[in-house]
């Protein structure tokens, strides 16, 4: 069995993209997915092309900046497209590519998961957060 010198090994995980691996670029779209707003707006989306104006009702809560900068983002990953059609005044829609739609599946079962069992995490916490502390 041949040995590998460091380099060699880091480049192997580059290619493996290995999530456990400190340098690992998946880290960096872990990170970014698992952000509240980009699962909401990947579920938002899931059910057809929306305008910006109908994502962000439907997004109680999110600011302007927030939902600009999110979309932004998943355009930028490759996840969200943005049509601009010429209007009076200009219609912009958003819409999942096929990678956000592959990812949508995802986070729609952690919504609906998070859904279901919020009753149950609620009553640990309180239960948790009852007993005494010990030092």
């Amino acid at each position: 069995m041949a040995t590998r010198n460091a380099a060699q090994k880091r480049a192997q995980a580059k290619v493996e993209y290995n999530a456990f691996l400190a340098g690992c670029p998946s880290r960096q779209l872990l990170d970014r997915i698992s952000d509240k707003w980009v699962v909401l707006v990947l579920c938002a989306l899931g059910d057809g092309p929306m305008r910006y104006s109908e994502i962000a009702r439907l997004l109680a809560g999110v600011s302007q900046k927030m939902l600009t900068q999110t979309l932004r983002s998943l355009e930028r990953d490759g996840l969200v497209t943005r049509t601009v059609t010429p209007t009076v005044p200009v219609t912009v829609t958003y819409e999942l590519t096929e990678l956000g739609l592959s990812l949508h599946q995802m986070t729609r079962g952690l919504r609906d998961w998070a859904q279901a069992n919020m009753g149950e995490v609620l009553a640990n916490v309180e239960k948790y957060d009852a007993q005494e502390v010990l030092p």
